[in-house]
């Protein structure tokens, strides 16, 4: 019995043996073929076989089958799946090496390769930085009606607000540096506004359409431009051309009649060589808030060549033609009176809804792209681009409008116009909406030569050169039963001294619309108030070096640039004094790095870098004049960071650590004039207070993880905890709209906290599929220590602490008779416990100040007066959040 024993077990251990050696291994890695970067969590099974794995959290498989030939098949949630064959020996391991799938979420796939020289993403570089992707499925899922920073609110040190104020009016910054001082980037060419450095997101509603991918790099970066990164870096990479025939049809709908409308089409790559794509958007809604209607278009034309195998050329046009009605921030107690979605820049004409404050604007975008492989070693990547922006912003001109019940009476302004018959500027009766034109030709070309000196070590070396030329010039949008208007100046010498006085008359006006905008102009002697232009004139070249092997890897980057700078006022001065000095400057930035790789777990990285950077054109000329500032000078920014990495097949993890120093900096903010204010300036109106000289220290943690505990549960999360304050004192100056002196004041800033943007912020996910094709997903964000945007100060107001939870629900469902096309379901509830906060304050207002400080005798404060709401004094000026929202949206795939 004993030796039957034995030899049963022999046998059972012999048919163990033979069959695990008999086992065929396969492995392999499965990529994002937009990002080239790990699929983690991707399903791979063997076709017709029980056999099966998942992706680890850097998209490695490893799967045993007693087959020796067949086929694998890869799954993964918005990517297109995949059958790949093998073939083999039996107890051989087949590794498949990378293989790539495509984002079903982007039908605009690329022919081409767009650029990739040109475009500075994380992964193109070994040395790490602090980073985060967000890709095309993402965006369509979240952005709803939002404005594309929506997208990224679930970034460390990331904070997004002022959506209160109307369509494509938002704002984002990075680690507490606004977006001036954050430098976006399209398909690698430089979008930050050249005069001040600012974006306009209105101007870019079509972004959420046409991007493939967002990645958002934090501190330093890995772009090798001299751009004015100083808290990150924000890169957009559009859709090119899809190499597959087919399209889309959208539709989507929201709270507060939004609609909005999308269709694509692909002719797919012709003979191996050419292909179009095209894609067209209507959208239009009332806005969350009062008086915030808007409506708009986007379209998106892309040609790809394939001229050979090493020559790539891509052409694509976009453009987001737009019109949305404002809102500015308001008194607490205003909100109190009128209620949280309260805005008085609207009112009624004849019955009509009609507002007062209207921003407009037509960007026409256009890139060309040459990728070209010289070598094996080395390659060439190009863009040719060129913008043509118009359009501007309503607002009220002459008299202050007559209100009723906090809204504009625009019946009563008509009537009291027509009593008038022509109008003239001062004579307090006369009153207009003018619109405040913002037009510019930009043209561009960056260019990136990469070549692989040996296995280990990379060179690049590029150009960037651009220039601008942009005209600001008011002009009569209504005249509101005027006939005409007058206005007298006196025009200025070469000194800037005003001289002889010489008044126009102007009797045409044009309407607040995109499209008409872009193609007619009226003419020089129809315009009001001011009348002038700019050139800037950049040139840069920027290089790097960067050796790496399996556990290490350094680099240096480097690169000098030179800007002009001219003005010219056709307004203001005479004729032969039109024209402003030149003032030239230069600047650089330097960067260097290193990595370690313990083992495929843990790794460590530090960055450092220093720029000189040039100041912005409009801190260039005093007071919008042709004299040039004494005070401005290259900002001195220094930065250091360091991280540390964990990967594992379940869970991953990044933290990091950021030092930045910003010197001799100029900044300008705005509030909105109230009844009542110490210059009596029209109410609405804006007051702009420039801080020169001011030095801020941002320092903080960064943490994020992504774990997967389940094959059907996806978990994330992040930590930012930062001491964003100001250094030494500084010269503030007060102007109003017109751009007149309100007054000068030298303040001690020592230790005052940097405003609007959360100091801390926490904040986690997760996504749950409940079966094949249906997922649901949660995100709750918390902000902590968020202050007053107001100019520099050394007791900042702290806002109250919030947090908002979002949620959404997906399901495609598959048609057609071999299951190719899809009908794609998207729902999601924003803000889904309605939480009511303010998001952002203007004013610094405590609750002990005295409600009028002007007046010794009078010492009652806000608090003793009760006048506190939120725990803050309702004098304060702010932006609520927006309450709970609502979207839906349906995509039929073909």
């Amino acid at each position: 019995m004993k030796n039957l024993k034995k030899v049963m077990l022999s046998m059972l251990l012999f048919f163990a043996i033979s069959t695990a050696f008999s086992q065929t291994k396969i492995t392999g890695i499965i990529t994002d073929s937009d990002m080239k970067g790990p699929l983690p969590a991707a399903n791979v099974t063997v076709k017709g076989a029980t056999d099966g794995s998942t992706t680890d959290i850097d998209g490695k498989f490893s799967i045993s089958t007693s087959k020796t030939s067949g086929e694998i098949v890869i799954n993964f949630i918005g990517f297109v799946s995949k059958t790949i064959s093998f073939s083999g020996q039996s107890g051989e391991t087949i590794n498949l090496g990378s293989i790539s799938l495509e984002s079903e979420a982007s039908d605009l796939d690329e022919v081409v390769v767009v650029g990739r020289g040109i475009i500075d993403l994380a992964k193109d570089r070994k040395t790490p930085i602090a980073v985060s992707t967000i890709t095309s499925a993402e965006i369509q899922d979240k952005i709803g009606t939002s404005d594309i920073t929506q997208t990224l609110v679930n970034t460390p040190s990331v904070y997004v607000t002022g959506q209160a104020g109307g369509f494509g009016d938002s704002k984002m910054s990075v680690r507490g540096f606004g977006q001036d001082n954050t430098a976006f980037l399209l398909n690698g060419q430089p979008i930050n506004g050249m005069e001040d450095g600012l974006m306009y997101w209105s101007n870019w509603s079509g972004m959420s359409d046409i991007a493939n991918a967002i990645q958002v790099q934090r501190g330093l970066g890995s772009s090798k431009l001299a751009i004015s990164s100083v808290g990150g870096t924000v890169n957009f990479i559009t859709k090119a051309t899809s190499m597959r025939e087919g399209g889309f049809v959208s539709a989507g709908i929201a709270n507060d009649d939004y609609i909005k409308t999308t269709a694509a089409y692909n002719t797919g790559l012709m003979n191996d060589k050419f292909g179009v794509s095209v894609m067209l958007t209507h959208w239009q809604g009332d806005g969350y808030n009062d008086g915030t209607r808007g409506e708009g278009q986007n379209y998106f034309i892309s040609f790809g060549y394939k001229a050979s195998e090493k020559h790539n050329f891509n052409f694509l046009i976009t453009g987001a033609p737009q019109k949305h009605d404002q809102n500015f921030t308001k008194r607490l107690s205003d909100y109190q009176t009128y209620g949280r979605k309260y805005n008085n820049n609207w009112g009624t004409l004849n019955g009509e809804y009609k507002s007062e404050r209207t921003n407009f604007y037509h960007k026409p975008v256009a890139n060309l792209n040459w990728d070209w492989a010289i070598s094996d070693k080395s390659e060439l990547s190009t863009v040719l681009y060129a913008s043509w922006g118009r359009g501007g912003g309503t607002g009220n001109y002459g008299a202050s409008a007559l209100r009723t019940n906090g809204q504009i009476n625009f019946d009563g302004i008509r009537d009291r116009n027509l009593a008038v018959g022509d109008g003239v500027q001062g004579d307090t009766q006369s009153y207009l909406v003018r619109s405040s034109m913002n037009n510019h030709n930009w043209y561009g070309l960056v260019s990136n030569f990469k070549h692989q000196l040996n296995e280990n070590l990379v060179f690049n070396l590029g150009a960037d050169l651009r220039t601008y030329y942009g005209t600001h010039y008011r002009q009569v949008e209504d005249f509101l039963g005027l006939d005409s208007w007058t206005e007298s100046r006196q025009l200025r010498d070469a000194n800037s001294v005003p001289g002889a006085s010489v008044s126009n008359t102007v009797t045409e006006s044009q309407r607040a619309r995109p499209w008409p905008a872009t193609f007619n102009t009226l003419g020089e002697n129809q315009r009001i108030d001011y009348d002038n232009s700019e050139r800037i004139s950049y040139g840069g070249i920027f290089g790097q070096l960067e050796y790496s092997n399996d556990n290490f890897s350094t680099f240096f980057q480097g690169s000098i640039s030179t800007q002009q700078h001219q003005r010219f006022d056709r307004y203001d001065y005479l004729p032969e004094a039109e024209d402003s000095e030149k003032v030239n400057n230069t600047g650089f930035n330097a960067k260097a790095g290193v990595s370690y790789n313990i083992n495929e777990n843990h790794s460590f990285y530090g960055n450092i870098g220093y720029y000189d950077r040039q100041p912005y054109h409009d801190n260039i000329y005093l007071n919008n004049t042709n004299l040039i500032n004494p005070l401005t000078s290259n900002e001195k920014i220094f930065g250091l960071e360091a991280g540390y990495s964990f990967k594992s097949q379940y869970f991953s993890a990044n933290v990091n650590a950021y030092r930045t120093s910003w010197k001799d900096r100029v900044n300008t903010t705005s509030v909105t004039a109230v009844e009542g204010n110490q210059w009596d300036l029209p109410v609405g109106s804006l007051i702009y207070t420039t801080n020169e000289g001011v030095e801020q220290l941002h320092t903080g943690v960064e943490v994020d993880i992504v774990a997967k505990p389940f094959t059907t549960l996806d978990v994330r999360g992040f930590l930012s905890a930062g001491n964003w304050e100001y250094q030494d004192e500084a010269v503030a100056t007060r102007r109003d709209e017109d751009r007149n002196v309100l007054d000068v004041r030298r303040d001690d800033v020592d230790g005052g906290k940097v405003g609007d943007a959360a100091q801390f912020t926490v904040g986690g996910g997760l996504k749950y599929r409940i079966v094949e094709r249906l997922s649901v997903d949660a995100d709750y964000r918390f902000y902590d220590k968020l202050y007053s945007r107001g100019s520099a100060a050394k007791n900042n107001l702290e806002l109250p602490s919030y947090g908002v939870l979002d949620a959404g629900v997906s399901y495609k469902m598959l048609v057609g008779a071999d299951k190719s096309k899809s009908v794609y379901f998207r729902f999601n509830m924003n803000n889904v416990l309605h939480n009511i906060y303010l998001s952002e304050l203007s004013t610094r207002i405590k609750t002990t100040d005295r409600i009028n400080p002007t007046d010794a005798t009078d010492l009652r404060t806000y608090e003793s007066e009760g006048r506190v709401i939120n725990g803050l004094a309702d004098a304060n000026q702010g932006f609520y959040g927006l309450g709970r929202t609502w979207n839906f949206s349906i995509r039929y795939n073909f």
